[in-house]
């Protein structure tokens, strides 16, 4: 029964919400809540902060819920265990996704591991490089695809070296060249990419002492190259982005190559599900161009 309550504070902390946790875990809202409250008299202090704004779990609820995903990942990987003894490759998996690695390669890898392992159902969970960190110490994911080659923390599974390229518009004074340098981004307004965790573009420009002029900052992949569409500056791209730009743009290479390095950063510890998906996506990447 603990194991249910376990999974049910999961479900709240992840959602913020008891009613959308009862939709998630097929209970009635006063199931749900009933639930927390057992677990908070178990234990001897509240686990959730109760307020017209929402849930948020207390402090003390949120050094259980570490322990507690430890308790329900090692369930899961006790039950894959078993069914791999008999044969069976089953379970769930929770991937960390960013945009890109979303786009371009999520859709094929799990048609992979669709046919091969039917019975393996796969969670994703979409953020940034650092978000996506954060999940894998917290629990929350099983794996997760970073912009980081190594870790002490956790076992990284190298997958791509990602090109970054120069994204210009015709009325850019570097539109005709065959590469750019580190200095020309000086020359012109910047539209700088944001994302959390390991930032390959700034790391970039403090490798190499340059100071860009940044007009922009944007998250969205899109609407930077928008605005270089529209003339307002030039900005920095992987390629895996870049295959269907704008005809009135171009995507020059700078004269020392520079790149973002894609891994799958797992747990020391996988569970045989995980195991499979990590196999999977190192087999399909070897047979492809992507």
């Amino acid at each position: 029964m603990s194991l249910v309550k376990y999974e049910i504070l999961n479900k709240v902390a992840e959602l913020q919400s008891f009613t959308k946790a009862a939709d998630a875990t097929a209970l009635t809202q006063s199931a749900v809540s009933h639930a927390i409250t057992n677990l908070e008299s178990e234990f001897g202090f509240p686990l959730v902060n109760r307020n017209r704004s929402g849930i948020t779990l207390t402090t003390e609820g949120e050094t259980m819920l570490l322990a507690i995903r430890k308790v329900l990942q090692e369930n899961e990987k006790v039950h894959q265990e078993a069914a791999s003894l008999l044969g069976l490759a089953k379970g769930t998996i929770k991937i960390g996704i960013f945009k890109s690695v979303s786009t371009k390669w999520l859709p094929e890898i799990i048609q992979l591991m669709e046919k091969n392992y039917p019975e393996i159902q796969i969670q994703l969970k979409e953020g940034d490089y650092l978000e996506i960190e954060q999940w894998l110490l917290s629990g929350e994911i099983d794996c997760g695809f970073i912009n980081i080659t190594h870790s002490s923390q956790f076992h990284i599974i190298s997958l791509k070296k990602d090109r970054l390229l120069c994204v210009v518009s015709g009325q850019s004074a570097l539109y005709h060249q065959k590469t750019v340098s580190f200095e020309d981004l000086e020359k012109e307004p910047f539209i700088m990419p944001t994302y959390g965790g390991y930032h390959d573009i700034k790391q970039l420009f403090e490798e190499h002492g340059i100071q860009p002029d940044i007009r922009f900052e944007l998250m969205d992949e899109s609407a930077i190259l928008s605005m270089v569409t529209h003339h307002l500056g030039i900005s920095i791209l992987p390629e895996m982005l870049l295959d269907s730009i704008p005809q009135e743009l171009r995507a020059i290479p700078f004269q020392v190559d520079s790149y973002r390095s894609i891994g799958l950063a797992t747990r020391y510890h996988l569970s045989p599900a995980a195991k499979k998906f990590a196999e999977a996506t190192q087999a399909w990447l070897q047979n492809s161009d992507k």
